[in-house]
């Protein structure tokens, strides 16, 4: 199990299912496509929302914000 993927890693897994989203205190969470999850983290940020935090389901493994933000940027999104 890897602690940290490098971004490179995460670009390679960006359409793999497989992924979480948990977006408020609660526990809501969503899954899906770590790319879905990127662009729901990305529209909660634009309403001034946590984005929340993902986490790859099988490995636990969970992205903080600077990774989240480069993969904004990888997907064109404004940081």
């Amino acid at each position: 199990m890897a602690d940290k993927y490098s971004h490179d890693e995460l670009v390679e897994r960006v359409k793999t299912p497989g992924w979480r989203l948990v977006a408020d205190k609660k526990g809501k969470t969503v899954g899906g496509t770590l790319q879905d999850l990127l662009h729901l983290s990305h529209e909660r940020k634009q309403k001034g929302e946590a984005p929340g935090l993902i986490e790859e389901i099988e490995t636990s493994v969970e992205l903080d914000m600077l990774q989240i933000a480069q993969l904004w940027r990888y997907l064109g999104l404004p940081v």
